[in-house]
């Protein structure tokens, strides 16, 4: 059974689905006005690899995760292109989206966007109010944080504590009675977009967005909630404030991954660090980025820089050697090596522990290379099946199937393999000239050939 830390207690718990064979999980996306740096990167790939294991696993996962498209940042990169807020917020979803199939990212099977759930929010709010949980000024509707005795809890910090430290986290606002009061209804301001609602024109704040489509989507109690741990206060305590204040049960769990550092250092803007994820992908192997964050425990703080991509680049090449090495090898079939399977299943149920199942996925590597070099053909083909299978529920696609397209989008692979064919016909005919040739045409076009007992392989170097 999974286990995980659940950041609203702080302590690993047993994952039981609200509904028996079912798994509910709803994690934040984006705001889009700006392109996609690393820290949506490990976020969403996070996020990722919870619903690949859960499905693993045999749940049938319901995963939802939503694009902010209308906000503060959006409204005025708009004003700085002489564009439009929904012209912005496409172009940046669509860059989002293609920066995620980059790294091989599923597709949660809703994605909704809060422009299309105002009406929802606004009922929301309005049962807020309903409930004297919230109060209206002349610049909106207000969270009256002292109306809700559990207000801190997800952050573990009391109401007092966090009204000390509010100016450095939340929005002053003068009209405000508390300064740990958050926007519900922002009251509509010249050339904003705005939407009718029964306390006038205007727009919804940030956190409602997330409590409006969730729960319009999941359902009371749903399982997981979770993103970056940069959410966890505000946005996530007031989404939690907002349901429980409408008397309404929100996520049974909370999940938070960690934050990226780049070459030591915080990703900050300021810094001058702040990564473009396009900028990385074009340099380096998606597939190594992916392979980088699953070395890092989900909730560690992540380091990303050239060594650390390095290191994982190189050790997705030995994963790719293994992987067409195999493929070449003509092994039986086989079913999954059953105790790498077991021990792979118990280190991703203690808390996600993906660096362990990956070194159990390495093992696995190097224990069918050896059995491969014995000539002990079932066990290579056993050790092998285990190794790339449990692979692929990490989301990392290996060997040639992963090979680069060119332009067109069409793989060069067949050609290669036909002039492998060629080179083995004209090393048979004792035509070494013409065969020579061949490798070094190979070599330039970035081929390695190894010739083994039991026939020629080849990879990309």
């Amino acid at each position: 059974m999974l286990r995980f830390t659940d950041s609203l207690t702080g302590e690993k718990t047993d994952f039981v689905p609200r509904e028996e064979g079912k798994a509910s999980i709803y994690w934040c996306g984006p705001t889009v006005y700006d392109v996609p740096h690393l820290g949506h990167a490990r976020s969403t790939l996070a996020f990722d690899l919870l619903v690949r294991y859960l499905r693993w696993t045999g749940l049938d996962v319901t995963a939802v995760s939503n694009i902010t498209d209308i906000d503060d940042k959006i409204i005025n990169r708009a004003a700085d292109e002489g564009s439009t807020e929904p012209e912005v917020a496409s172009r940046y979803e669509a860059t989002f989206i293609e920066q995620m199939d980059r790294l091989n990212v599923a597709h949660p099977d809703l994605r909704p966007r809060a422009t299309e759930y105002v009406d929802r929010m606004v009922e929301v709010i309005g049962e807020l109010v309903e409930r004297e949980m919230a109060y209206t000024t002349d610049s909106g509707v207000y969270f009256d944080v002292d109306r809700l005795g559990e207000y801190g809890a997800l952050v573990g910090r009391s109401v007092d504590d966090l009204r000390e430290g509010a100016g450095a986290r939340v929005d002053v606002d003068d009209d405000k009675a508390d300064p740990l009061d958050f926007a519900l209804w922002k009251a509509a301001k010249p050339g904003e977009p705005t939407w009718d609602s029964p306390w006038g024109p205007g727009r919804p704040g940030w956190h409602i967005e997330c409590v409006a489509m969730s729960l319009h989507l999941l359902g009371d109690s749903f399982d997981i909630h979770g993103g970056g741990d940069d959410l966890v206060f505000p946005h996530h305590e007031n989404e939690r404030a907002e349901a429980l204040g409408c008397g309404r049960p929100f996520a049974r769990h909370w999940i938070h991954n960690g934050m990226v550092q780049v070459d030591g250092e915080k990703m900050s803007k300021s810094l001058g660090n702040f990564t473009t994820l396009a900028g990385l992908l074009d340099t380096w192997d998606p597939r190594a980025l992916r392979l980088l964050v699953l070395q890092t425990h989900y909730r560690r703080t992540m380091e990303i820089g050239s060594t650390t991509l390095d290191q994982s680049a190189a050790a997705l090449a030995r994963l790719d050697k293994f992987s067409d090495r195999m493929a070449n090898a003509d092994l039986p079939e086989a079913e999954p090596d059953a105790d790498v399977v077991a021990r792979f299943r118990a280190a991703m149920d203690d808390d996600l522990g993906s660096p362990q199942a990956l070194a159990v996925i390495f093992d696995a590597v190097r224990d069918a290379n050896r059995a491969l070099d014995a000539e002990d053909d079932n066990a290579a083909a056993a050790l092998s099946t285990a190794a790339l299978e449990l692979a692929d529920v990490l989301g990392l696609v290996l060997g040639r199937v992963a090979a680069p397209a060119d332009a067109s989008g069409a793989s060069d692979d067949d050609e290669i393999d036909a002039l492998v064919d060629r080179r083995l016909d004209a090393k048979a005919k004792k035509n070494f000239g013409e065969a020579d040739r061949i490798r070094d045409e190979l070599t330039a076009r970035g081929v390695v050939l190894e010739d083994t007992p039991r026939g020629t392989a080849w990879r990309r170097g």
